[in-house]
Parts: structure tokens; sequence; C-alpha cells
């Protein structure tokens, strides 16, 4: 992905803030996204010890919990 930023400086010249244009934002926040979804998924794949339960089951369980 090609950035073009705009830089905000201080009176001595340091960068102190940065503008984009919208549509880079949205897709460098999209990408941000997508990769905290792929952390998180390697970090639930780490602990996934295979056990499953049916949708049903969960149900039943939820139900017998909240009453």
């Amino acid at each position: 992905m090609t950035l073009h930023p705009k830089y905000i400086t201080d009176e001595t010249g340091n960068k102190s803030a940065v503008i984009l244009p919208i549509k880079e934002y949205d897709k460098l926040m999209e990408e941000l996204e997508d990769m905290e979804d792929i952390r998180l998924y390697d970090e639930a794949k780490k602990t996934d010890d295979g056990s499953r339960i049916t949708l049903d089951e969960y149900m039943k369980k939820r139900k017998a919990k909240n009453g």
C-alpha cells in the first residue's frame, strides 16, 4: 500500500502530526484490523485442545446456566 502523508511540524521543524487522505486512512485501518484478527486466530489456535460442542449443546448449557 502506498501512503501519501502530509506532516505537520512544530516551530522547530519537528514532525508532530500526520494527515492522510481518508481512503488511505481507511485502508490502513482495515489492514490493521486484519492483522489483529490473524494475531487473535493464531493465539486461539495455540490453545485449541480440539474439543468441540454443537450449537444445540451450547444453547442447552447456556439456557441451564441462565435459567
